[in-house]
């Protein structure tokens, strides 16, 4: 392979992240200090300059421009730095909210901040993956650092379970990623995503077919979708509450960014996404009934963190419908995808700093019940709270609103309307899921208070919450602007 002398400037977030997350474990180890919550200053200080480093970098490069990087081991374009930038971001602000819940719920930990930055490592390795291999060690890089932090609090025997089981499934699904991309290589002759692209017309097409079935459902169980979803709901409760905002924002874009490159750019077109050997064929069954099982599950829930993980579960079934299209060939897919992305990442960071603002260690408040009166104990988390459900839910003038609109109008662009089904589907579970998320704005404002709130007060956690919900509105406000991330 010939490596471009340049080709290290065009990969300068990831190496931030990487070089910041050995420092922080270094520190970690001979840090004499007892607050080990100083060490968040580091962590986000590592998140806020990859962030800066990926918008420097996507100005750099023109629209549609891209550079293959190592042998084409990865790609630089916009849409890779857009959502390294994102990813970036939302490091930051897992490291922020984080502090103030050590501190309060007695699990300060310092090894939590290396740990998240290492897996953003992985994460951004998938925002600008083309190949295989890539992949696959951005997954695992990603995957093995969630698994442990969401064991971090040792003394919490939910959290063990959780842990437990998000490992044994990911286990599971790293089989089947890793059985695909074989069959996918036997096909193909290649791991490339670039020559995969252009040998799919000459490849064993039934290699290619059970290849690409078998990476949909390793994909699936990344998202969190119907039937790979069961390990949601627990880790999402187990999980300290930063770890959990962390999971179910960062953790689902870049899987969703790892599967825009595979089979949005690499396997789409006309030659293999849809019919009946298709891999957009067995996708769109899962997001229909995704969409539909996390909405009714979502109902019953009376947890707060589980009706949130039943809401991602949901979610993550739209994003399934908008990355169809994307390998269908509609023109807005890609774009669409992006701006949901944006929308979804930040108003469930603002989402689950209020649930971790509002919870003590005697009390973590995680029943719907338990929220009554917040409103009129305090106002702006309850308004941040609002605009954050209300954008899970796609209400007006709110960024989950144009982020459903854009998913689904690009779903009716594809080919011959061959997702209208689905989009019906999606629109009519999206005024379902209105329901459940009134459920607590109606608790927070029109229930009177049971006791004395106790939040866990920091100002990283008032900063993330009023950053995440003015960037909601913002998004809602000023839409188009925001789309064109995507390009």
């Amino acid at each position: 392979m010939n490596f471009a002398t340049g080709d290290a400037l065009y990969i300068a977030p990831i190496l931030i992240l990487a070089l910041a997350g050995l420092l922080l474990v270094l520190a970690e180890a001979f840090y004499t200090g007892k607050d080990r919550t100083a060490l968040a200053g580091l962590a986000v200080a590592g998140g806020v300059a990859a962030a800066v480093a990926s918008i420097a970098l996507y100005r750099h490069l023109d629209p549609g421009q891209h550079r293959y990087l190592y042998g084409e081991m990865l790609v630089a374009d916009r849409t890779g730095y857009a959502l390294s930038a994102l990813l970036s971001v939302v490091i930051a602000l897992a490291a922020l909210v984080a502090p103030a819940h050590m501190r309060a719920h007695d699990w300060a930990i310092g090894e939590y901040f290396g740990i998240l930055l290492l897996a953003g490592t992985g994460m951004l390795m998938l925002a600008h993956a083309s190949h295989l291999a890539t992949v696959f060690l951005g997954v695992e890089t990603m995957s093995i650092g969630v698994y442990v932090m969401t064991a971090l609090r040792r003394r919490s025997r939910r959290g063990n379970e959780a842990a437990m089981k998000y490992f044994l499934m990911g286990a599971f699904a790293t089989g089947f990623l890793l059985y695909g991309m074989a069959l996918v290589y036997g096909a193909t002759g290649t791991t490339s995503l670039v020559a995969v692209r252009e040998r799919l017309a000459s490849g064993n097409l039934a290699l290619l077919t059970v290849g690409t079935f078998l990476m949909v459902a390793a994909f699936a169980f990344k998202v969190a979708a119907v039937p790979f979803h069961m390990w949601a709901p627990d880790a999402y409760e187990g999980a300290p509450t930063p770890v959990t905002a962390f999971m179910a924002a960062a953790v689902k874009v870049a899987a969703v960014a790892a599967m825009i490159r595979v089979f949005g750019q690499f396997l789409g077109g006309e030659k293999l996404p849809y019919g009946t050997l298709g891999w957009a064929s067995p996708m769109v069954v899962l997001a229909a009934i995704t969409i539909t099982v996390g909405n009714i599950a979502a109902i019953r829930q009376d947890n707060v963190k589980r009706m949130l993980a039943y809401s991602s579960i949901s979610h993550g079934g739209v994003l399934l419908v908008g990355l169809c299209a994307m390998g269908l060939g509609s023109p807005s897919g890609q774009s669409a995808l992006v701006y949901y992305l944006i929308a979804y990442a930040l108003t469930t960071m603002g989402a689950f700093a209020v649930v971790s603002y509002v919870g003590s260690k005697q009390n973590e408040r995680l029943g719907i019940d338990d929220w009554a009166g917040l409103a009129s104990k305090h106002p702006a988390a309850a308004l941040a709270m609002t605009v954050c459900l209300l954008s899970l839910g796609g209400m007006p003038p709110t960024g989950g609103f144009f982020a459903k609109w854009y998913v689904f109008k690009s779903a009716m662009d594809a080919q011959d309307q061959q997702l209208l089904w689905v989009t019906i589907i999606g629109v009519v579970n999206s005024a379902v899921s209105i329901f459940y998320y009134l459920k607590l704005v109606t608790a927070m404002y029109f229930k009177d208070a049971t006791g004395e709130f106790t939040p866990s007060r920091s100002a990283g956690l008032t900063f993330t919450m009023a950053l995440c919900a003015v960037v909601v509105l913002a998004m809602g406000l000023f839409p188009t602007t925001w789309l064109g991330f995507g390009g």
